[in-house]
């Protein structure tokens, strides 16, 4: 685990109001949404793909970190990660056995005394199919 600093980044987003019951089948469209946007501005790749989880209805907010211009279509909107003081950590495995990170940082948090102020965020590696290969940083905002 690690308290870090985070500056504000460039995101470009989906963002929806959603239940975490609806969520698993949501992500994937919403994100979509966001790649046929960069594709048609010719982005192909060196997007990192982003969630951000606002508050716990989910309000989240899909898409990528993006540092160059790109025209925006559709419901794709431009946004930010939040900046301020972090606990981040590292998941390596399955993008979808990401959860345990998410409690690994809960559990460090409670231990620590440090209080939590609602934003998170996953930060995913570049895409590769073999499981062992991915990885995710995982960003709790402290208050």
């Amino acid at each position: 685990m690690t308290v870090r600093d985070v500056e504000a980044r460039r995101t470009v987003v989906v963002a929806e109001v959603t239940t975490w019951q609806d969520f698993p089948g949501l992500w994937g469209q919403l994100l979509g949404e966001v790649w046929d946007c960069l594709r048609a501005g010719g982005i192909y790749r060196g997007c990192r793909n982003i969630m951000l989880y606002r508050e716990g209805v989910p309000n989240v907010e899909l898409g990528v970190l993006l540092d160059q211009p790109c025209p925006l279509t559709g419901r794709v909107a431009a946004s930010a990660l939040p900046s301020g003081t972090t606990a981040m950590t590292l998941h390596r495995g399955p993008f979808g056995d990401v959860g345990a990170a998410h409690d690994a940082v809960l559990g460090w948090c409670a231990a620590h005394g440090h209080g939590l102020a609602g934003a998170r965020w996953e930060e995913y590696g570049p895409h590769n199919d073999d499981p062992a290969q991915q990885w995710t940083e995982v960003y709790w905002l402290l208050s």
